[in-house]
């Protein structure tokens, strides 16, 4: 594994999007294979790769991998998203959706960006009342 993918590795599993990466905080994943059935509550940082059909109610991060799927309402402190939500999506703070990110439902965040090519087929709803960003996305999808 290359040190620059190690390095994004790092930030996935123990840096959060508020956390330092020396911080004890754990991650829960939801792998590619997985589909979870039911609502989700709890604190920390919640990784999904597989799907997830249900309402989430979670007091930390949401990283919603390309290969995420969310059918359900979703309420996070801050959100990365480069997958598929089919519900709506509350976010405290911060919100990125990704060029990749199929958005199917009320969208509300404190500050949002978006990259090009990114689908959001709904309201957006800005709470800070700063204007949208918008983005060319440089990652690549390979993570």
């Amino acid at each position: 594994m290359g040190e620059q993918k190690r390095r994004f590795l790092d930030y996935a599993l123990h840096g959060s999007l508020r956390t330092p990466l020396n911080s004890s905080v754990t991650a829960t994943f939801i792998g590619t294979e997985t589909v979870f059935v039911g609502d989700i509550r709890g604190n920390g940082r919640f990784v999904v790769a597989g799907e997830v059909q249900g309402d989430g109610e979670l007091e930390g991060d949401l990283i919603l991998s390309v290969t995420g799927r969310w059918h359900g309402n979703i309420h996070a402190h801050q959100a990365i998203v480069a997958g598929k939500i089919v519900g709506g999506l509350n976010v405290e703070d911060k919100l990125e959706i990704g060029h990749t990110a199929v958005i199917r439902g009320r969208v509300s965040a404190r500050t949002i960006a978006i990259a090009k090519g990114a689908i959001v087929d709904g309201e957006i709803e800005i709470t800070s009342g700063t204007p949208i960003v918008q983005f060319e996305e440089k990652r690549n999808d390979r993570r």
